[in-house]
């Protein structure tokens, strides 16, 4: 049994604007693995899981600031536009270019 990553109950958010991205992983991460203790149960491949649900929303968020503009969102990135596109391809998201 692997425990549900995308169950939010247990992570208390404050002040969006004060806390960490690193705070806020390492709290919700924290929950996870107390979970999986509590569970007895093994996880496996938490890594690509953890690093999918980062990567993903930041490249959404990244092109929708670029309107879509792939050379642009790759820049501010820092990663190869090709790269990009097969990060795009990989996690099916939808580019939208806004007029």
């Amino acid at each position: 049994m692997t425990p549900n990553l995308n169950h939010s109950d247990n992570l208390f958010v404050a002040n969006l604007q004060s806390v960490s991205l690193e705070k806020l992983v390492k709290s919700k991460l924290e929950v996870l693995f107390q979970q999986q203790r509590e569970a007895q149960v093994e996880l496996n491949g938490l890594y690509n899981i953890v690093i999918e649900q980062v990567e993903k929303p930041l490249i959404e968020l990244a092109l929708a600031s670029h309107n879509g503009n792939q050379v642009r969102t790759a820049q501010m990135l820092g990663i190869n536009r090709n790269t990009l596109k097969k990060k795009i391809d990989n996690y099916k998201i939808r580019v939208r270019k806004s007029n």
